[in-house]
């Protein structure tokens, strides 16, 4: 694994990942295989590999996925009355 991809994958997250926005409003993509696809893509734009996504991360969509159930998740948790 390089340290480019996993930095590079860092920094995306940071970017692209985020939780659905109140009330059902347009905002951050959910589809777990435009991420995918769009993850690929910008790192292969970087001159990353797919292989060293793979390498660093295992499951890409998987990978994809959980990040957005935790975003999802801490979203809802922040959202709920104290």
């Amino acid at each position: 694994m390089s340290d480019k991809a996993r930095e590079f994958i860092d920094f995306w997250v940071e970017n692209s990942i985020h939780a659905v926005e109140q009330h059902q409003t347009a905002g951050a993509s959910q589809d777990v295989a435009e991420l995918t696809r769009r993850l690929i893509e910008a790192a292969k734009g970087q001159g990353i590999p797919e292989a060293d996504l793979r390498a660093a991360i295992g499951d890409i969509a998987a990978y994809i996925e959980e990040l957005l159930r935790a975003a999802n998740r801490a979203e809802s948790d922040r959202r709920q009355p104290t």
